[in-house]
């Protein structure tokens, strides 16, 4: 079934429920579908025949739900940007996704007044859907585009393996919409007729205020990034006292420890924990395995699990061969899922996307195992890093250094914690003419222009003024050495 018919079948289920609830404000279903049905005739009126894809900008503002929903329902596929990204990498966005519009939680308002009906539905499982920018090796984001069907095929195996239709559930939503883990509690949520309860972002920064919220959310469903669960693990009261009604965690985006999944079942004994795995091009995730017990004591690092019906997973060689059982190789999925490319990037469509046995199939550049039919993560091949949930292109922030005025060369690298990227790291080569300021008004000013081209899970912790780089025999940056540096 569409994904919108699901919700709006939900909106006229229960009108009277709470759909989200965010920082004191909530969202009926009766509300969602009013001001959605009116957004998507106003974008009608407004782009009469057009089916560009159209911004909506916010930070988990009922108005966003309103934003997302109506420019669906008016044929476009959205694009979720949150606020906190620096306005020249907004406008960068903005610029790449080849916008016909932009929403702000007042323009969301201002055209969702009225009782307007949403005009007849127009696009196919194969028209885009969304479009979730990551980061991008050159210095610019890209636009990963997901379909309708692609939307359809995740939502339908998640509520088929949880059975979220048979209880009502209140979802916690973590991520911020322009993270596509966001997906993960959104559509099942919306889909069923639960409750979305966002946490905000000053609500993380500030303990106090977060388990605050937490404790009075009632939340059945956890999803998050595991670097979320870990901070909140920090809290000697987050357990089932906090949250006596949680019955499941679902988590991706990064590695799931294995001490993590361990305190959780023993702070929370009667709930599930779930690990997944799957990038943005392949709609958020492809594999899940519940973690147990047997499962804990048996294996670590963790699986990440089984491959979802109708998806094909094969962990290939260098020659692009299927690696044997136990080889590390590179993680390729085949399915319904698998998105259709980037936005505008033809050359990167084709150098990502192929068909496999006449199915759609991504490189995911992932390096990954199998043992039996569990999949193991094994890192990446390339200079890409996931930091607490974010894909990070090294050489985007790269990028975004070096065009600095003061800036001759730069080098980005990961900080690994416990075998895992924790944080970056910057080694910087100026300008002669800079080189004779004092270094730490250097790097505070160099750290506040690059604030203002990059999103703060971007920036790199440490920042390192070199004469130049090191390089290895064959001419090239030898980042081993730049690592040592750090210790």
């Amino acid at each position: 079934m569409h994904v919108l018919d699901r919700v709006d079948s939900a909106c006229r289920r229960v009108p009277d429920r709470v759909a989200h609830r965010s920082q004191g404000r909530t969202l009926t279903y009766a509300e969602l579908r009013r001001f959605s049905d009116a957004l998507a005739a106003s974008i009608e009126r407004l782009l009469p025949g057009d089916r560009s894809p159209i911004v909506v900008v916010g930070h988990k503002e009922p108005e966003m739900l309103v934003g997302l929903l109506g420019v669906a329902k008016a044929g476009h596929a959205y694009v979720p940007l949150d606020r906190s990204l620096p306005r020249a990498r907004l406008e960068r966005t903005v610029a790449a996704a080849d916008a016909a519009l932009v929403l702000t939680p007042e323009r969301v308002r201002e055209l969702a007044e009225g009782g307007a009906p949403a005009p007849p539905r127009r696009f196919t499982g194969n028209d885009p859907f969304y479009v979730i920018f990551t980061s991008g090796s050159t210095g610019d984001p890209k636009g990963v585009v997901i379909s309708a069907a692609c939307l359809e095929s995740f939502v339908d195996w998640l509520l088929d393996e949880h059975r979220f239709g048979e209880n009502r559930e209140v979802f916690l939503n973590q991520a911020p919409f322009s993270f596509d883990l966001s997906v993960m509690d959104l559509y099942p949520c919306l889909s069923t007729g639960g409750t979305l309860v966002s946490v905000a972002g000053d609500e993380i920064a500030n303990p106090k205020r977060l388990y605050q919220t937490l404790a009075g959310s009632g939340v059945t469903v956890w999803v998050s990034t595991p670097s979320f669960a870990r901070l909140c693990l920090a809290e000697r009261s987050f357990g089932e006292a906090m949250l006596p009604a949680l019955r499941r965690f679902l988590f991706c985006g990064e590695t799931l420890p294995p001490d993590v999944a361990a305190a959780l079942l023993d702070r929370f004994p009667r709930a599930e924990v779930w690990n997944t795995y799957g990038p943005t091009e392949a709609t958020v995730a492809t594999t899940s395995v519940r973690i147990d017990r047997a499962l804990l004591a048996r294996e670590s690092p963790l699986p990440v699990g089984r491959a979802k019906p109708g998806t094909q997973i094969v962990v290939v060689g260098k020659d692009g061969a299927p690696a044997p059982a136990g080889t590390r190789g590179e993680i390729v999925i085949a399915g319904p899922n698998v998105s259709v490319g980037y936005v505008g990037r033809p050359d990167l469509t084709a150098q990502a996307f192929f068909e496999l046995d006449g199915v759609r199939a991504y490189r995911t550049g992932d390096l990954g195992r199998f043992e039996g039919d569990l999949l193991f993560f094994e890192g990446r091949a390339d200079d890409q890093v996931k930091l607490h949930g974010y894909r990070i292109e090294l050489g985007d922030v790269e990028a975004n250094l070096r065009a600095l005025a003061r800036v001759r060369d730069a080098v980005v690298i990961p900080v690994l914690k416990d075998g895992a990227p924790d944080s970056l790291a910057a080694f910087v080569v100026l300008d002669d003419a800079t080189a004779a300021e004092a270094p730490a008004e250097i790097t505070r000013s160099l750290r506040a222009e690059l604030q203002e081209r990059l999103p703060g899970y971007m920036l790199p912790r440490r920042l390192e003024l070199l004469d130049s780089l090191p390089t290895n025999p064959n001419g090239k940056i030898d980042r081993r050495r730049l690592g040592e540096m750090l210790r």
